[in-house]
């Protein structure tokens, strides 16, 4: 099972403090924090893709991961969001197999269709037309990474003839997809369409609305005959704020949650903790509350953080990596793996997908019936 942890790039005012990053603090910050999650021992770090302030999130994730490809040699690097409807599958197709080569491999992505509704009237699309974008554009980045000469023509964009994606991907094995939503059925259908992964970034969502699209996907990758439900590919978000003690962790922590850009201005902190996956607490009640997801989750691959937002300064980020790594991650992954069936792929790497590859066994889009 995979640990790590995602980040917004958001630039947000330390309200203890008064202090704002620029944009050049919080981007050479994130380089920082990735390293550490490396050096720590995590498994992945991701970053979203934005287009807008307060967000100094890559607009072109594939620069950053690129120059962390350079800068670290073991830690997974990912997307967080790549948006698959705002843009253009053929420049995905071309920037993330470029990456592949450049990391050795060390890369996946996660599709979504973003957080931010103006984005696509700045990029030519209609809002209205975001599942749908979602499923062409994604039908059409599948087959560039799959295909040497590709015929194609849909609604969205111009057709293609004879057209063929440089650089072929890594080992002619594609990078592994997490396909992201919080609320839409039809990107949990396609995930499951294609054998891929879902990831539900439950950051804002009780346990009830996560357990159903989750186990939708579950049903519906079984019925396209990639396995069992219980082995499909899940991944879940998580926030948490750890202290040795709890009680400090919530005094420290809660002047953030307030303003956070996130999720401030709403629930107390108190009912955003019940309410979702956010913990904040001591070590103990961050693997209470994390090993509790195997209730209803079941089995799953890839488990990310979300921990460096709403004005936290650097050096208390880097602490919180510290204490994740050393205090709860290894006890999860212990008991995660205990629990674990033995039939239950791991986490998908560059190494598991090309012995799939080289078997023959890859996942044929919509079953083998």
């Amino acid at each position: 099972m995979d640990f790590g942890i995602f980040t917004v790039g958001d630039v947000t005012t330390d309200p203890v403090n008064g202090t704002t990053p620029s944009e050049h603090e919080r981007i050479k910050n994130t380089v920082a924090i990735a390293k550490h999650a490396e050096a720590a021992g995590l498994d992945v770090f991701a970053t979203g893709q934005h287009h807008n302030p307060p967000f100094a999130a890559p607009a072109n994730p594939p620069v950053l991961l690129a120059y962390l490809a350079a800068q670290t040699s073991k830690i997974k690097l990912s997307t967080s969001t790549t948006l698959i409807t705002t843009t253009d599958p053929v420049r995905i197709a071309e920037d993330y197999s470029y990456l592949q080569h450049l990391a050795g491999g060390r890369i996946d992505l996660m599709m979504g269709r973003g957080n931010t509704g103006p984005v696509y009237p700045w990029f030519g699309k209609d809002i209205r037309n975001g599942i749908n974008l979602a499923i062409e554009n994604y039908n059409l980045l599948h087959r560039l990474w799959r295909e040497e000469n590709v015929d194609w023509e849909g609604k969205f964009r111009t057709p293609l003839q004879g057209f063929t994606a440089t650089p072929r991907p890594l080992d002619d094995v594609a990078p592994f997809v997490w396909h992201g939503s919080i609320r839409s059925p039809e990107i949990a259908e396609q995930a499951a369409y294609y054998g891929d992964g879902f990831f539900h970034n439950n950051i804002f969502w009780p346990t009830s609305h996560t357990k159903r699209l989750v186990n939708l996907y579950r049903q519906r990758y079984e019925k396209y005959g990639h396995g069992k439900a219980h082995q499909a590919f899940v991944g879940l978000g998580g926030q948490v704020f750890i202290r040795k003690n709890s009680q400090d962790a919530i005094n420290e922590f809660r002047p953030y949650f307030d303003i956070a850009p996130v999720y401030g201005h709403g629930p107390s902190l108190e009912e955003f903790m019940e309410q979702t996956p956010l913990t904040v607490g001591s070590p103990d009640q961050i693997i209470e509350r994390y090993l509790s997801f195997h209730d209803w989750a079941g089995d799953y691959q890839r488990q990310l953080f979300l921990i460096d937002h709403a004005g936290l300064p650097l050096k208390t980020v880097l602490e919180q990596i510290d204490i994740l790594a050393e205090e709860v991650v290894p006890v999860l992954r212990r008991e995660y793996a205990a629990r674990k069936s033995p039939d239950v792929p791991d986490a998908p790497n560059h190494e598991w997908l090309l012995e799939r590859h080289r078997a023959g066994n890859d996942p044929i889009p919509g079953g083998r019936q």
